[in-house]
């Protein structure tokens, strides 16, 4: 082969990416001597590579580390000549990854075989021996054009976050939002799966939904799964789906979640409840990105972001065995903590503004403000069930509300507080068994509504209703 070109700084390699590390390139050839070329070659010009000698050492190196580019050749087994193998591995990354840079190289490059490389997705297609210069171009031009994709992804990501588009509406100007703000526009554009932590009702779902729509997965499904109200027998049904004939009510085929989310999001809240057991499937699924149906020996590859969400300290869980190490590092690859509403409270006037018009319009209640008196009480008051809390104390003030203003009266935080008081004397069944009756009281009867503002499954509502004998049409 040519001698090697003349090094370039890795300075003129990354020309204003912002990205510091040195690009990695993953090599994939079944020869050795030509992986060794290229790492003889491209390693002076700043890069990293990494070498693979056949499309199963590819699909692993990819699913384990992001590299920036991919030389790959188009055979593998000896005495082969149609570049399927190759082929086959392409097609595979451009659906991992559509935006890696592919460069195809192979010693039997026809025209025919050249074309189906590109239309599969290959970005460029080098014939071996290939000539240095054009090689190492080629690479340069392919890694610079992927790091300013990724950069125009990131700086979107950070314009949608102020514009607020395809997106919940995130009110977070409280100094102790800036970190949570700060992170989302880093690792929104990315595939990185996140776990959000904090107290009950912090809002940790609008920022899972947030994190879906600034990603480029933004037009596949979000699908959120509370996995704490599964019941164990239902587990698998629900994320992996069944076959017909699995167990005595799979009366037809079944989709899971993960199926559902397929190219998208999957949101897993209430993550540290998930049973141990559970754990270990959930895991595997995780790793390796594949679901069995239950009772089906097929497998079914699927691309899919995880984001879970918990109450609870799982490095706590992790160190007194109720909870998998292995599945927390799967699931934190990032970590947002969000911050109780109590130490937020600069954001109290503007959330309950927006409680206040989403209540108005929906019950068409001629409600315009709050009486400062009014927001004062919001503002001394503890929220000990945080942003979830105000929604509904909100909910209920416009209900009341007998003016065009809302007054301190309308809120009904005294009550609260001394129910607050009352319930320390009870059991948990006690207050579990009293806040599905006021749920149910406050839908009327609706369970779809009650679940939802009760953060439980219908199921999960079902069961526990069940438990406490009540029933939609007495409550």
């Amino acid at each position: 082969m040519p001698t090697s070109a003349k090094p370039r700084d890795i300075g003129e390699v990354l020309p204003a990416t912002g990205r510091a590390e040195a690009p990695r390139i993953l090599a994939a050839d079944d020869q050795r001597h030509i992986l060794e070329a290229l790492e003889l070659l491209l390693k002076p010009q700043g890069y990293k590579v990494d070498s693979v000698q056949s499309p199963a050492l590819a699909r692993e190196a990819l699913a384990r580390t992001p590299y920036d580019a991919v030389l790959m050749d188009l055979n593998y087994a000896r005495d082969t000549t149609s570049g399927q193998e190759g082929l086959d591995l392409l097609s595979e990354v451009v659906a991992f990854d559509s935006a890696l840079p592919i460069i195809v190289m192979t010693a039997w490059g026809n025209v025919e075989l050249a074309v189906e490389a590109m239309r599969r997705g290959a970005r460029d297609f080098i014939q071996k021996p290939w000539d240095n210069e054009r090689l190492i171009s080629i690479v340069r031009t392919q890694v610079e054009l992927r790091r300013a994709l990724l950069q125009a992804e990131r700086l979107e990501a950070e314009n949608r976050l102020l514009r607020a588009e395809g997106r919940p509406e995130l009110i977070a100007g409280a100094p102790a939002m800036q970190p949570v703000l700060e992170t989302l526009a880093r690792v929104g554009p990315s595939g990185a799966n996140v776990l959000l932590t904090g107290e009950h009702g912090t809002g940790k779902e609008v920022i899972a939904q947030t994190l879906h729509a600034i990603s480029p997965r933004a037009s596949r499904p979000l699908v959120a799964v509370n996995t704490g109200a599964l019941a164990e027998g239902l587990f698998e049904s629900e994320l992996f789906g069944h076959v017909k004939g699995a167990f005595t009510d799979a009366r037809t085929d079944r989709i899971g979640r993960f199926e559902l989310a397929d190219g998208g999001t999957i949101f897993l809240d209430e993550i540290g409840n998930v049973p141990v057991r559970q754990q270990a499937k959930l895991l595997r699924v995780l790793e390796s990105g594949e679901v069995e149906r239950l009772g089906s020996a097929r497998v079914r590859r699927v691309d899919v972001r995880v984001v879970a969400a918990t109450n609870a300290d799982l490095q706590a869980a992790c160190a007194n065995g109720t909870f998998r190490e292995d599945l927390l590092f799967r699931l934190n690859t990032v970590e947002i903590h969000l911050p109780p509403l109590r130490d937020r409270r600069e954001d109290i006037p503007a959330l309950a503004g927006h409680f206040l018009a989403r209540y108005a319009a929906r019950y068409s209640r001629p409600v315009h403000g709050l009486d400062p008196a009014a927001l004062q009480a919001l503002l001394q008051y503890a929220w000990p069930g945080n942003v979830r809390e105000l929604e509904h104390t909100m909910e209920r003030a416009v209900l009341m509300c007998r003016a065009d203003m809302l007054q301190p009266a309308d809120l009904g935080i005294g009550l609260q507080r001394s129910q607050m008081q009352n319930l320390e004397e009870l059991s948990l069944e006690s207050v579990e068994s009293i806040l599905i009756r006021k749920a149910m009281q406050r839908f009327q009867g609706n369970i779809s509504q009650a679940a939802e503002a009760l953060g439980l499954s219908r199921g999960a509502l079902y069961r526990r209703m069940e438990k406490y004998g009540l029933s939609p049409s007495r409550e």
